[in-house]
């Protein structure tokens, strides 16, 4: 008899946690916004990863999955508010999950906004700006210094595309510079490749003698195309190479700091971040 009273007990609990859950319409509204938004946003990111739409199309659709994110996050605060004036307990379970949920895409959200307001809109990377890595396997694309910032502003005055993009490279990412490895060219761009491929990347052209190797990328469910040129010239009568590193977003205007972070990186790991003196 206590068994079924107890079982009794828990049925009617668990049926009384249910209704609960259901008379709580504003929790469910923001949970299913703010779940909706991650969805949108990662899916609009794949879709045009995988060509069901153009890139662009993609992008255009991000600011509305943080604007659908604030209108859940303040649903959320205005309903507290008003359960706190009206005397009514707060229901948390849908409401705390949903608010958890929205603050934490938000926050996704933020680092992106804060990369874009912090770092300059280029999208070519190189440790030698005054004689950059020149691909040859692979097209620079056309519109590579269209776009650069700076043309209305009044410490650029007179500066054209590439002046203004060397200084703004120079600005933002001072310690890209050249490194120094003391291996003989081939044995250099030899161990490039390897960790090129280490890293997904297709080589689309390689010739140890000469020291150059190109490569491209792949990155984010966008699936963007990042092109790589690598330069190794003989230092020390052959003894030693001197490695100079290009990345270069083939779509785009600003990277987010991808490609520098790739040069870093990638650099790091064929070096042992020995820089090279000018």
């Amino acid at each position: 008899m206590n068994e079924q009273t107890d079982g009794s007990a828990e049925v009617a609990t668990s049926g009384g946690k249910l209704a609960s859950l259901r008379k709580d319409p504003k929790g469910w509204l923001v949970l299913v916004i703010a779940v909706g938004a991650v969805i949108t946003f990662f899916g609009a990111a794949a879709g045009g990863g995988f060509g069901l739409w153009g890139w662009q199309a993609g992008l255009s659709i991000l600011p509305f999955t943080g604007l659908a994110a604030l209108i859940a996050l303040i649903i959320a605060i205005v309903g507290i508010i008003l359960d706190r004036r009206k005397g009514r307990k707060t229901r948390w379970p849908l409401l705390g999950l949903g608010t958890v949920i929205t603050l934490g895409f938000l926050s996704f959200l933020a680092s992106y906004a804060f990369t874009i307001a912090t770092l300059p809109a280029i999208h070519d990377i190189t440790t030698d700006l005054a004689d950059p890595p020149q691909f040859s396997a692979l097209p620079l694309r056309a519109d590579n210094w269209d776009n650069i910032p700076g043309a209305d502003d009044s410490d650029m005055q007179g500066m054209n595309p590439r002046q203004r993009w060397a200084t703004l490279h120079q600005d933002a990412y001072p310690d890209i510079r050249s490194v120094r490895i003391d291996e003989p060219v081939a044995d250099v761009i030899e161990k490039a490749r390897r960790l090129a491929e280490d890293r997904g990347w297709e080589v689309a052209s390689i010739d140890p003698a000469a020291g150059h190797l190109e490569a491209t990328a792949t990155i984010s469910l966008f699936r963007f195309k990042d092109d790589v040129v690598i330069r190794a010239r003989a230092a020390d009568n052959g003894d030693a190479s001197i490695i100079d590193m290009r990345s270069v977003s083939r779509v785009g205007i600003h990277d987010l700091g991808a490609n520098a972070e790739r040069v870093r990186e990638f650099l790091s790991d064929l070096s042992g971040t020995t820089t090279a003196s000018r």
